[in-house]
């Protein structure tokens, strides 16, 4: 080779050799650059940060000093000491949480007495619906005893009483007019409502007896008649049909009740 071929390569060499020591200067150029950047936003970043943890830091001491103060202003003013407020603090503390739970205690002894005072409302209700029952049961059976029957002439009769307290009930009732009466064996006829009766007999083994009924100036034998029989007749211009009933027969006596229509005479006398 010539030495101008030479001379050619080895300048080819220097150049190439010079472009790669640029392009390596140019690239840690860009790497200290960027790294140097780098390094600046993160010490900005820590900075901020710790300027503000030293702000908080100073916020917290600044407020347990202004705690500190208070209570050694308020121990002051109370003429305490630290230890005595805290003690002071501690005792109330207890003595809030002490009546909290007296209060809480008293409260459930006034509810557990209301639940009892109405639980005892209800037994008194059941009470009153067990003795209303047994009303109820009562008027039944006295309804079953109040039972009409065929009177001797052969007629549908009202209700029959059996005791002075049926007769009661059919006198509130208000379907009829109701005249008790009491007869004595011997006597002399006995004025009940605008008719006389007299009792001849009585047999209180048996049950049975026997009266005279006097209306509109007839007398009518009833002879041997039973106890809670209906004895019919008919009184007055209408034609109006009364009734007698005898529930009791002693020796020499007789108890029952006279029964007219609503529409009979105003009697004269009644017993």
């Amino acid at each position: 080779m010539s030495d101008e071929g030479q001379h050619i390569v080895t300048e080819h060499q220097s150049n190439a050799g010079k472009w790669i020591l640029t392009l390596l200067a140019v690239v840690f150029v860009a790497a200290s650059g960027y790294a140097h950047y780098a390094m600046h936003s993160r010490m900005e970043e820590l900075s901020k940060d710790l300027s503000v943890s030293q702000n908080q830091v100073a916020e917290l001491q600044n407020r347990m000093q202004n705690s500190e103060a208070s209570e050694e202003a308020l121990g002051q003013r109370l003429g305490m000491t630290k230890k005595e407020l805290a003690e002071r603090t501690a005792q109330l503390r207890a003595e809030q949480k002490a009546a909290e739970s007296r209060l809480e205690k008293e409260q459930k002894e006034q509810i557990s007495q209301v639940t009892g005072d109405i639980a005892g409302v209800k037994t008194d209700v059941g009470g009153v619906k067990t003795d209303v029952a047994s009303t109820k049961a009562d008027l039944e059976a006295t309804k079953a005893k109040l039972q009409s029957t065929i009177g001797d002439l052969g007629m549908q009769s009202g209700l029959i009483a059996h005791t002075r307290d049926d007769l009661e009930i059919l006198k509130h009732r208000g379907d009829r007019n109701y005249y008790e009466f009491t007869l004595l064996r011997g006597a002399k006829p006995q004025p009940v409502s605008t008719v006389s009766l007299q009792l001849k007999k009585a047999d209180a083994k048996k049950g049975k007896f026997t009266m005279n009924v006097t209306a509109d100036d007839k007398t009518i034998e009833k002879k041997d008649r039973n106890i809670a029989e209906p004895i019919q007749f008919y009184s007055g211009r209408e034609h109006l049909l009364f009734e007698l009933v005898v529930w009791n027969v002693d020796k020499n006596k007789a108890t029952g009740y006279l029964s007219t229509p609503k529409g009979a005479p105003t009697p004269v006398t009644a017993n």
